[in-house]
């Protein structure tokens, strides 16, 4: 074990989990951390990716096998046009495990919050997990990761996503609004020592106390947005019972829950309840027997992850969102009188066709901005701009410049792009690259003048704008690759 790892540490994990579990841990922290992506089922099909296809692939993660795959070694994913494209996401395979309990208990359409999303890793999933017809809000508190979050979401391409920045007690404005709330919350990070220099140095018991407070806190003030009968995804990247077990005990018992269960093979190395005792329920105590699932590496391949699944007591048919126009979570404030705004002119005819099944959607403009949001989500997204402070709820479609509309980046991206609506240039990947670099591209002589779709592999890279002879490059200046260390890779090359 790493000698910088504090003997308090290891005096603790060599006591929850015995000798026999703790000696595979204790060689794991010493070894690198395995690397894996997970596919965008979007995209990944265009570029003829598959978890048995890609570059470098060495065996699919057992837990998303249908999704995900493990990498033989961590290539320089910043070289790859594709992983610009949102082709694929690279995230730590033991979280992936969120896709199983997903996809065990949510059936049927639903609203879903991610509370603490960025940088993304786990609403990408949750987007590709939930049945078509769902809505997500994808949270960050911390404004800078917000930033990172509306990145990754936009580039996944999910049209019925809303990106907001809020804090939990934020959303007690929208009571019984969600059928599903996935937390994973801040913790001590005692899963991420091979990975995290900071996880380390910052670890102690009181900071490790200090974080399970501050996860009750957290869930508390969050709860009353859960509809009664909803699920919540409770997880940490922690490996202690405080912040584990003890916490999805306090859940059950203070906020009113049922522990659900999971089948997992025995095979994946998932380990079960570590709280002593459990399975024994005396006079005065939790009941620790439920079942939770925790990912131990050496154990597991992949990274500490923990994760339990409990439904909120109560009827869930009894229970509706507010009515369109009400003052959510208001009372007492006096509404402000709202000044008159001047109509917008109404976005025109040949732009909406630049969406496939454009009367699914409305189309609204902020400012010289136009966003595309779902017709049915109307009501939803009314009162989460109502409650909340919303970043992007849609597919931000055109801005209006003069009398012309140029076409978002964030219409690229999304699935809803209809492709046929513009003129397409495959590129090799060194002019991908050069896009990426934001550089001005020059365009086969036959291209049509005007908008032009680039796309690398199949998958769409974003917009130029073709004025004969060269075109203006419309890829988003904060999003530009800017180091000069790139090598030619992409993680379609080869088949192994």
């Amino acid at each position: 074990m790493q000698s910088d790892i504090p003997q308090d540490f290891k005096d603790y994990a060599c006591a929850l989990l015995g000798a026999e579990r703790y000696a595979p841990f204790a060689r794991a922290l010493t070894e690198s951390p395995s690397v894996s992506i997970r596919l965008n089922p979007l995209k990944a099909g265009k570029a003829g990716l598959s978890p048995f296809a890609v570059c470098g692939a060495d065996m699919p993660v057992p837990w998303a096998a249908d999704e995900a795959c493990y990498l033989r070694e961590r290539p320089h994913f910043t070289s790859d046009p594709l992983f610009h494209a949102g082709a694929y996401y690279v995230q730590e395979a033991s979280s992936m495990f969120l896709g199983r309990a997903l996809r065990r208990y949510v059936k049927h359409p639903v609203v879903a919050l991610d509370l603490c999303a960025a940088p993304g890793g786990k609403s990408t999933h949750i987007r590709a997990c939930l049945p078509e017809g769902s809505l997500l809000v994808s949270n960050e508190p911390v404004k800078p990761r917000a930033q990172v979050l509306l990145e990754n979401m936009t580039k996944w391409g999910h049209p019925d996503v809303v990106v907001t920045h809020g804090y939990p007690q934020d959303f007690s404005r929208l009571p019984h609004f969600f059928d599903l709330l996935v937390t994973d919350v801040p913790c001590s990070g005692e899963g991420m020592f091979r990975k995290e220099d900071d996880a380390v140095a910052g670890w102690s018991m009181d900071a490790v106390r200090m974080c399970r407070d501050r996860q009750r806190e957290i869930l508390r003030d969050v709860w009353p947005a859960l509809k009664p009968g909803g699920l919540l995804v409770y997880s940490t990247c922690t490996l202690n019972v405080l912040e584990d077990e003890e916490n999805v005990a306090w859940i059950a018992d203070e906020l009113g829950a049922e522990v659900m269960p999971l089948e997992v093979p025995e095979e994946w190395g998932v380990t079960g309840n570590l709280l002593p005792g459990a399975g024994r329920r005396s006079a005065g105590c939790a009941d620790f027997s439920f079942p939770v699932y925790h990912f131990i590496p050496g154990l597991a391949r992949g990274e500490g992850f923990f994760l339990a699944v409990l439904r909120k007591a109560g009827d869930e048919g009894q229970v509706a969102v507010s009515p369109v126009g009400a003052t959510v979570g208001n009372k007492g404030r006096r509404k402000k009188k709202k000044e008159k705004q001047p109509v917008p002119a109404a976005f025109p005819a040949v732009c909406k066709t630049w969406l496939v099944q454009p009367d699914e959607f409305d189309f609204l403009s902020v400012g010289d901005t136009w966003t595309a949001r779902r017709k049915v989500f109307s009501q939803q997204i009314e009162q989460l701009c109502a409650a909340l402070c919303v970043w992007q709820a849609g597919v931000p479609v055109a801005v209006a410049k003069g009398h012309d509309y140029v076409p978002l980046h964030a219409l690229a991206m999304s699935s809803v792009l209809n492709r046929a609506a513009f003129p397409a240039v495959e590129v090799t990947r060194e002019t991908a690259v050069n896009y990426l670099r934001k550089e001005v591209l020059m365009l086969p002589s036959d291209t049509p003048k005007g908008f032009v779709l680039i796309t690398f592999r199949g998958v769409a890279l974003g917009f130029v704008k073709n004025i004969g002879g060269r075109a203006n490059n419309l890829y988003p200046a904060e999003w530009k690759i800017r180091t000069s260390h790139l090598v030619s890779y992409s993680l379609g090359d080869v088949v192994v």
